[in-house]
């Protein structure tokens, strides 16, 4: 089958082999969780428990008003303990609800499975909306606000984005292994929501196992096809999956219902089928823990609100040359200053690295090489942009693309110049945000 892809991009090291051949294992429950109300693109939630109350597993602890917007539940019982602003993964110190295990994991109510055949479509959405269920590649959009287009923008393709580009990660891959079935159950159902014709399932070709197992199991089914992509960074953004697979550009500024696609992460397909069958809301995910810092690295399904001290410790702890912890892959992940923040529905990895590649290089002057342009995936100028942004000239800065930048860090891995490129755009986008707001 024919390997297709986007133009320009790079291939950093993958370093995949670390963490590709573990199985998913599932972490001991931890003492504390802290469960922020801000994991999803949106307004944050608003708390509906109070310090002292007794919560059970899969409870609702915080919900939002509105559109756009995700619920929050408990993902073990016990004891909410406080409720307090503290540091995220994502740089941020949101209000959290602590939630002090009692060691029992008693669950609300029996997650008792239903015909998902027999629901009508919005009982479906309503069923993933209160499931809080949002993009778990990265992105955390609702979920149930993704598969609900204007009547006007039809979809008739849907894509599961099985690239995982990102260096070290391997949770998708992982899960496209041992949760193939509940993968295409989540795509049929995700099918019948949008009345979408066909999906697409695009994997890079650096998992040949999965695009083997899942071309097997779909062989029958004439509207899901699997189609290999190139191994390249970033091959997984969805703006460049959609061009890869369909040859369809999506506009500047708009969204992939633009032009008739919806995309999910793999993580997400799968917790659909949870949500619509037995009404279990989202309280785990898969986190990779990886990187030359970590003794012995893993792929773990872990309750949201689990400490990233409680991940790491469980994977034998750091090597002593350990120099950055991030959240996430080593290009569009965030660096943290502490591991006593939460893993969130959007924690896709938990990378450590060691001093010997973490070395700050020293930044030069811009040569005009060219090569951030060459490699930049929605045909910026890199530098240009960040010389406009560094002089304030912010309308030229706009007009020239910025706020098109989906900040995947290319253009900085591949200067000459050691240019912290991506690092000076996205200042810049927030500066126009300011602006024109």
């Amino acid at each position: 089958m024919q390997v297709k892809t986007f133009k320009r991009g790079t291939h950093p090291p993958e370093f995949k082999e670390l963490a590709a051949d573990k199985k998913i294992e599932e972490i001991p429950l931890p003492e504390n969780v802290f469960i922020s109300l801000s994991q999803h693109i949106g307004a944050p939630c608003k708390p509906i428990v109070k310090p002292g109350d007794e919560v059970k597993t899969g409870q609702l602890i915080a919900e939002g008003e509105g559109f756009v917007t995700s619920q929050v539940h408990a993902s073990l019982s016990g004891k909410v303990k406080k409720i307090d602003k503290y540091p995220s993964p994502i740089g941020t110190k949101p209000t959290m609800i602590q939630i002090e295990s009692d060691g029992n994991d008693e669950p609300l109510q029996e997650w008792t499975e239903e015909d998902w055949h027999k629901l009508s479509i919005e009982e479906m959405k309503n069923r993933i909306a209160k499931a809080g269920i949002v993009g778990m590649g990265g992105a955390a959009f609702p979920t149930n606000v993704k598969l609900s287009p204007p009547e006007k923008k039809p979809i008739d393709t849907f894509i599961i984005n099985g690239c995982e580009c990102e260096p070290f990660l391997t949770a998708d891959h992982r899960m496209m292994l041992e949760n193939s079935d509940k993968l295409l159950e989540g795509t049929r159902i995700i099918m019948k929501i949008l009345g979408a014709k066909r999906t697409i399932i695009g994997i890079e070709e650096n998992k040949l196992d999965a695009i083997e197992l899942l071309n097997k199991k779909t062989a029958s089914e004439s509207n899901i096809s699997v189609q290999p992509v190139k191994t390249k960074y970033p091959q997984g953004a969805e703006k460049n999956l959609i061009d890869a697979l369909l040859k369809r550009k999506v506009p500047a500024g708009g969204l992939p219902m633009d032009v008739g696609v919806v995309v999910n992460n793999v993580g997400t397909a799968i917790a659909v089928p949870q949500a619509v069958k037995t009404k279990k809301p989202l309280i785990e995910r898969v986190v990779t823990v990886t990187g030359q810092g970590i003794k012995e690295p893993k792929n773990l399904r872990v309750r949201i609100g689990t400490p990233f001290k409680n991940l790491i410790e469980y994977c034998g702890g750091l090597t002593p040359d350990t120099k950055k912890i991030i959240n996430g892959g080593p290009m569009m992940g965030i660096a943290q200053y502490t591991i006593d923040v939460p893993v969130i529905k959007g924690t896709s990895g938990v990378l450590a690295l060691t001093e010997d590649i973490t070395q700050k290089a020293k930044e030069f002057t811009c040569i005009r090489c060219g090569s951030c342009v060459e490699t930049c995936p929605m045909g910026l100028v890199p530098t240009r942009l960040v010389r406009l942004i560094e002089f304030d000239k912010l309308n030229m800065a706009e007009e020239m693309g910025t706020m098109s930048c989906i900040e995947c860090g290319s253009c900085a891995y591949v200067c000459p110049s050691n240019i912290p490129l991506v690092q000076r755009i996205k200042v810049g986008k927030q500066l126009i945000n300011e602006k024109n707001n």
